[in-house]
């Protein structure tokens, strides 16, 4: 019998990346690579055979896609933020087969879902490749990938997909984490201004908001922020309308879920956006 054995809210910010070079940002995001590195660290610690994470920087238009694809190897450039991450080399294995046991429960569930473990030209996005990067894993560790953005899609289809991992992985003989991958608000603002942001902040209504929802976890107040979860989603700009965390907590059993977040890094504004990496308890 499998289980979840960490479940956690992350960032992929690609500044992670100009912080690590020489220059005037040298060093400017260490606390949130040094909060995946824990995370990295906890994988090995608990020995993790399998990571997943909902991506929410894959789009996709109709129907769930998970990449299970055995071998994901190849250099990678952000398209957005070229200028802040590029020419990064990466290679992955694929848990095809329990990729598509995810798939079938999800579809049999009501969420139809995909599962791609044949399609080599499939890409991964950053939303994956940068916390796999700062965590350092690797081969040693299988990697799903599960599209989460959404472009009309109901929150409540991924509360399903993410009941759909619970139940896969306990079918499973896997020891498994999961990462939302995703910003909390994600407004980037507008092109004129976007460089004086780059550690501001878009609107601080996002930012009392962002605090107030970080607080709710570490306090245990999931059933609360569930119940303002669409909303929430909606006028804050959620990243990929924050199908990640609608996954997070179906996996962790929604609002029957009564543990409380333990933050690895603490609140973080970045280029208009608000970030974090925040690890949610799992019952062993």
């Amino acid at each position: 019998m499998g289980e979840i054995v960490l479940a956690a809210k992350v960032t992929h910010v690609p500044s992670m990346f100009i912080s690590d070079r020489p220059g005037p940002h040298h060093g400017c995001r260490v606390a949130a690579i040094d909060g995946l590195k824990r995370i990295g660290d906890l994988c090995r610690e608990r020995q993790v055979d399998t990571i997943i994470i909902a991506d929410t920087h894959w789009l996709v238009n109709a129907g769930y896609h998970i990449n299970a694809n055995p071998k994901m190897k190849g250099i990678f450039t952000s398209t957005e933020f070229p200028h802040f991450l590029s020419d990064m080399p990466y290679s992955h294995l694929g848990d095809s087969e329990l990729g598509q046991s995810i798939a079938d429960i999800a579809t049999a569930a009501g969420t139809e879902t995909l599962c791609h473990r044949d399609v080599e030209t499939l890409p991964l996005q950053y939303g994956t490749l940068v916390p796999m990067h700062y965590m350092d894993v690797g081969e040693s560790m299988q990697l799903i990938s599960i599209a989460g953005w959404m472009y009309d899609a109901e929150l409540a289809e991924s509360r399903i997909v993410g009941e759909a991992i619970a139940a896969a992985v306990s079918a499973s003989d896997r020891r498994v984490a999961f990462l939302a991958s995703g910003s909390l608000s994600h407004r980037i603002p507008p092109n004129a201004i976007v460089n004086d942001y780059l550690f501001k902040i878009s609107d601080p209504f996002n930012e009392d908001v962002d605090r107030m929802v970080m607080a709710m976890w570490q306090e245990g107040r999931i059933q609360e922020f569930l119940e303002m979860l669409p909303k929430y989603a909606r006028d804050c700009t959620g990243e990929g309308g924050m199908h990640d965390t609608a996954m997070l907590f179906g996996l962790l059993g929604w609002d029957s879920y009564d543990g409380k977040g333990e933050v690895y890094t603490e609140y973080f504004p970045s280029s208009g956006t608000g970030q974090c990496n925040v690890v949610f308890p799992v019952a062993h």
